[in-house]
C-alpha cells in the first residue's frame, strides 16, 4: 500500500482529499454532538415536565382512590409515577427509590404481554445502583421556571444517572407528593443511515474529482516523461503540446525549448567535426605530395605511414561525425533476425560466427545504427578473440545482445578507458592489427542513445560483451526453440572476450 502511495499521484490526491473529508466530518460530528445532546436534554426536560404537569392536574381532579389508577395507566416503558406520604427531601434516598420504581412492571391494562417494561427483560437498560448514588451525588433539587411548570403547586426537579434521568415531586392538595422518575435509556445518535448516506455520496463525488484532477495533471507528466526518455535515447519526436493549466503549459514550454537546444547543440557539433575533418585532407595531402620528393627511403616510409594514419583517423571522425548526424527513425525490428542476419553475414565470409538462437522479440529501436554497433562488437571478438558467439536474452529489466569470444578479456583499469575515442589496447597502430579506436565508441554511443550501455565481464574460457537494451523497447517476444550453448556459472558470471577496440 505504502508503494501505491509513493507511485500513483491519483492515489495521493484521493487520499488527502479523503482524509480532509473524514477529518472534517470528525470535527463537525463532535461539534455537533455537543449541540446535540443539549438540544435533546432540553428538549426530554421540557417534555417529561410538560408531561408532569398533565399528570398533576389529572391527579389533582380524581377522588383519592382513582387517582392509583389513573398513575398506573400513565406510566410508559421508562415512565413511572408513585405517590409519597412524606416529602422526598433527600435527593440521593430519592433516585434509589425511582430506581426500584423504574424496575416495577407496567401495569396489566397498560403493558397485557409484559414486553413494554424492563421487568423479565434479559437485557435490562436501567442503570445500576452504584451507578444511580454516584452519578449525581451533590446535584440537589431545583424549582423548574415558570416557563416550564405553570401549577400553583410547589414541585421540584433533579436529575439522575447523569443527565439521562429525570425526576420531580409536587405536593397535591391533600398533602401527598406526587413523584414521577423518567430514564432515557438512548438519546440517539447522529450517525444514522441518512447521514452515512450523504458521507458515502460525498466522499464518492470527491475521489470522482480527484481522479479527474489527478489525471489532468498526471497525464501531461506522463508524456513529459515519455518524451524525455525518447529524448535521452535520441529519438526524434515532435514538441510536446503546450496546453492546460499556466504550470503544465511552462513546463512543456521549457522541454521543448530544451529539447530544441540539445538537437541544435548536436548539430552544431557535428557539422564542426565533419568540416574540421574535411579541411585536414587538404593540408594531408600536401604532406603526402611533399614526402614523395625525400630521398631516404626509410624516412619516406615512415612518413608516408604516418600520414596515412592520420588519414585514416581523420576518415573514421568523417563517418563517425555522419553517423550522428543521420537523424534515424526509431521504428519496430525484429531483434532476434537482426541478430541472425549479422551472423550469416560474416559466417558468409567464412569468419567463425555462431548464432544461437533463442526468442523471437520484437522491438522499437533505430535498426541501422544498432547493426553498426553490433557489427563491431563482432569483428572484435573475430580479431582479438578467435571466434563470436552471439546470442539474444532476456533479464527482468533488460533485453541483452551477448558476444562471446575466446580471448585473453580487457584488464579491468582499461574497461573504461577502450570506449574513448581513438584508444586502442594494441598499440602499435598497425592498421592489420586493429582499427581506429573509434568502435567501442561507437557502440556504447548507439546503446546509451537507446536507453541502455555496454559492458564487458572476463572469465576462464573468454570475455563476454554486453549490449544492455530496457525491456520498454520490447513489443512482443514469442517462444522459438532455444539453443543455450553458453551456460552462466554463478562463480564465474559471464564468459568475454579479449578484444582491443577498432
Amino acid at each position: 500500500m505504502i508503494r501505491l502511495w509513493r507511485k500513483s499521484l491519483a492515489i495521493q490526491i484521493i487520499g488527502l482529499t479523503l482524509a480532509a473529508l473524514i477529518v472534517s466530518q470528525a470535527l463537525t460530528f463532535l461539534i455537533s454532538m455537543d449541540e446535540y445532546t443539549k438540544k435533546f436534554d432540553a428538549g426530554v426536560k421540557a417534555e417529561f415536565i410538560s408531561r408532569a404537569s398533565s399528570v398533576t392536574r389529572l391527579v389533582e381532579s380524581l377522588s383519592p382512590p382513582l387517582r392509583e389508577q389513573a398513575l398506573r395507566a400513565s406510566e410508559g416503558s421508562y415512565l413511572r409515577y408513585w405517590l409519597t406520604d412524606s416529602d422526598p427531601a433527600d435527593p440521593n434516598a430519592w433516585r434509589l427509590a425511582a430506581l426500584s420504581q423504574l424496575s416495577r412492571p407496567l401495569d396489566s391494562a397498560v403493558d397485557p404481554n409484559g414486553t413494554l417494561g424492563w421487568a423479565g427483560s434479559p437485557h435490562p437498560k436501567l442503570p445500576n445502583v452504584d451507578e444511580v448514588a454516584t452519578a449525581n451525588a451533590d446535584d440537589p433539587w431545583w424549582t423548574p421556571t415558570p416557563y416550564l411548570w405553570m401549577l400553583s403547586q410547589p414541585t421540584k426537579v433533579l436529575q439522575f444517572s447523569g443527565s439521562l434521568g429525570y425526576g420531580y415531586k409536587a405536593q397535591l392538595g391533600d398533602g401527598r407528593w406526587l413523584n414521577a422518575a423518567f430514564y432515557q435509556h438512548d438519546k440517539g445518535s447522529l450517525w444514522t443511515s441518512k447521514p452515512l448516506i450523504s458521507l458515502g455520496l460525498t466522499a464518492i463525488m470527491l475521489a470522482l474529482i480527484s481522479i479527474f484532477i489527478a489525471s489532468r495533471i498526471a497525464q501531461p507528466l506522463r508524456n513529459l516523461a515519455t518524451a524525455a526518455e525518447a529524448l535521452g535515447r535520441g529519438q526524434n519526436l515532435p514538441p510536446l503540446l503546450e496546453e492546460g493549466p499556466e504550470e503544465i503549459r511552462r513546463t512543456a514550454q521549457s522541454f521543448n525549448k530544451m529539447q530544441s537546444r540539445l538537437h541544435r547543440f548536436v548539430e552544431d557539433r557535428t557539422k564542426m567535426l565533419a568540416a574540421i575533418g574535411h579541411d585536414l585532407r587538404t593540408p594531408l595531402t600536401s604532406l603526402r605530395l611533399r614526402a614523395e620528393f625525400v630521398n631516404d627511403e626509410d624516412i619516406q616510409r615512415k612518413m608516408i605511414a604516418t600520414i596515412d594514419e592520420l588519414q585514416s583517423m581523420t576518415e573514421a571522425a568523417i563517418s563517425f561525425a555522419r553517423g550522428e548526424s543521420i537523424k534515424e527513425e526509431t521504428r519496430t525490428i525484429d531483434l532476434e533476425a537482426l541478430v541472425g542476419s549479422i551472423c550469416d553475414d560474416h559466417a558468409d565470409l567464412g569468419h567463425p560466427v555462431t548464432h544461437v538462437e533463442s526468442v523471437k522479440m520484437k522491438y522499437r529501436c533505430r535498426p541501422d545504427s544498432l547493426r553498426r554497433a553490433l557489427r563491431n562488437l563482432v569483428e572484435n571478438a573475430v580479431r582479438y578473440g578467435g571466434e563470436a558467439k552471439v546470442s539474444l536474452r532476456e533479464t527482468p529489466s533488460t533485453v541483452d545482445i551477448v558476444v562471446e569470444d575466446r580471448g585473453p578479456g580487457i584488464p579491468d583499469d582499461m574497461k573504461e578507458k577502450v570506449f574513448a575515442p581513438f584508444v586502442r589496447l594494441e598499440t602499435s597502430r598497425n592498421r592489420q592489427t586493429g582499427g581506429i579506436g573509434l568502435g567501442l565508441s561507437i557502440v556504447r554511443a548507439v546503446a546509451r542513445q537507446h536507453g541502455g550501455d555496454i559492458s564487458f565481464f572476463n572469465g576462464e574460457a573468454g570475455m563476454q560483451a554486453i549490449i544492455s537494451l530496457p525491456r520498454e523497447g520490447s513489443v512482443d517476444a514469442a517462444p522459438v526453440r532455444k539453443e543455450r550453448i553458453w551456460r552462466l556459472k554463478k562463480t564465474s558470471r559471464s564468459v568475454q572476450s579479449a578484444h582491443s577496440p577498432k
